[in-house]
């Protein structure tokens, strides 16, 4: 079932006799695409597990509300992101801590992290990342990572693909700068 092309499976997830179904190829299909955008946003592997439970839990309550205008992923991962940016704000509200200490805190907090595989430099890039604004990290990481177009994250994102080149320029600039301050 999870080689079935996104027509079908639209047809059988708005189906009552296949939707379950559907909807568990869905997330067998697009989990680990949507982890790595959630865990770029939220850093460590079990908040990552976390956010992407609720997020398929979103789609799967809103599925009535998915009409097709989109690919399926992109709807899921706007559901996605959504959460993840949730996330990270209920987690700054919850911080007491300074923004310098929650900057130090990001790199810290990856080398600790079993699941984290990446070595100094990751880290480090991984605190430039987070320490930029919602709009431009997101914008960052999914044509830094996901290597999406423009076109696709307007859509995702709703908004102008000149706003988000602007804010991809912007958060390239801010983290060439992060690593020069580094020097």
């Amino acid at each position: 079932m999870d080689n079935i092309d996104e027509s079908l499976l639209l047809k059988q997830l708005k189906d009552p006799k296949t939707q379950r179904r559907a909807f568990e190829s869905v997330v067998r299909r697009y989990s680990e695409q949507l982890y790595w955008q959630v865990r770029r946003i939220v850093l460590t592997h079990d908040d990552a597990n976390d956010v992407l439970q609720n997020a398929f839990m979103k789609a799967w309550q809103a599925l009535d509300s998915f009409h097709g205008d989109s690919k399926l992923l992109t709807w899921l991962s706007r559901i996605a992101i959504n959460e993840s940016l949730d996330f990270m704000r209920r987690q700054k509200n919850l911080s007491t801590v300074s923004a310098d200490d929650t900057d130090l805190g990001v790199a810290n907090q990856l080398m600790a992290d079993e699941y984290f595989d990446g070595d100094e430099t990751e880290a480090q890039l991984q605190e430039a990342i987070a320490s930029l604004p919602d709009v431009q990290r997101t914008v960052f990481q999914l044509r830094y990572y996901d290597e999406m177009k423009y076109s696709e994250i307007s859509r995702m994102l709703d908004t102008s693909e000149g706003a988000l080149k602007a804010s991809y320029h912007i958060a390239v600039k801010k983290i060439t700068e992060f690593f020069h301050s580094r020097d």
